[in-house]
């Protein structure tokens, strides 16, 4: 295979990577990392390093258009900064101490993880009171349905708070952008709109995702012609997933990317546990 059409392919796949994470929420690493492992033999280390990259772009593409639309709660999304950024250094730390196969066994968890939650019914949480942190840092929010501004309240920060503190650990380790734990914090313990916990967790994803980039450089995990087709790809498909979510049913991409998840979740563990990365 030669330079080019490797780029090329690996493109194509980083789009479909980011059109699916800006719709869902998740960061397009989810997909970018066991794409790069499993379909082209990269190493563990540099897919990691490539994606991380791509989650830099995939937030920086969508997290625009999302707050100039009035999805986005900016300030839940600083607040909670603080903690995944901590927590995507100690997961940059730890990350040249543990061997790929055990990331390659803890990224299938993530995924089949990630396949269940995505089976589980949501409901909006607009009518409760707010927590009385939320009160006090004017975490809540509204935001547009049906030609409308829709208030909501802000539950349970303080547990966001340490959820965050995983997702940023899990974000270095893994080059996810950990949206699925990000999603889940503000989804389910928050009680955030849906539609607002994704659109924040797209904003969230860059930030943390560039603490431990750095830490990946320094190591010579990111290489430049890989990451460079992938976080074109990935910007690609998040500038174009942000343009169809306000009106987008979003049902059929969600069990779409179930099935592909649990794919490469069964792949990933085979590989993890054979020692086959």
């Amino acid at each position: 295979m030669t330079l080019a059409l490797f780029a090329l392919l690996v493109a194509f796949g980083s789009f479909a990577a980011g059109l699916l994470g800006a719709l869902t929420g998740l960061g397009g690493g989810i997909v970018v990392v066991p794409m790069l492992t499993l379909l082209f033999g990269v190493n563990l280390r540099y897919a990691i390093g490539a994606s991380l990259v791509s989650v830099i772009a995939t937030s920086s593409g969508a997290a625009a258009a999302y707050v100039r639309e009035g999805y986005t709660n900016v300030r839940v999304g600083i607040f909670l900064e603080v903690a995944t950024t901590t927590g995507a250094l100690v997961g940059a730390a730890l990350a040249g101490l543990i061997p790929t196969s055990a990331l390659a066994v803890l990224f299938g968890l993530v995924l089949l993880y990630t396949a269940w939650r995505s089976f589980q019914p949501r409901e909006e949480h607009l009518t409760l009171e707010p927590h009385p942190w939320a009160t006090k840092l004017r975490l809540n929010g509204s935001y547009p349905v049906a030609g409308r501004m829709q208030s909501y309240a802000v539950q349970q920060v303080p547990t966001g708070f340490v959820v965050m503190l995983v997702a940023g650990v899990l974000s270095a380790l893994l080059g996810i952008g950990s949206g699925v734990v990000k999603v889940l914090a503000m989804d389910r313990a928050m009680q955030l709109p849906f539609k607002v916990s994704t659109t924040t967790s797209n904003f969230m994803i860059g930030v943390t995702a560039a603490a431990s980039a750095g830490v990946y450089l320094h190591r010579g995990y990111i290489e430049p012609s890989l990451a460079f087709p992938v976080m074109l790809g990935v910007l690609g498909g998040a500038l174009t997933g942000a343009r169809i979510l306000g009106r987008a049913n979003t049902l059929w991409l969600r069990r779409l990317f179930t099935a592909v998840v649990v794919v490469l979740a069964m792949e990933m563990l085979y590989k993890g546990a054979t020692g086959g990365l």
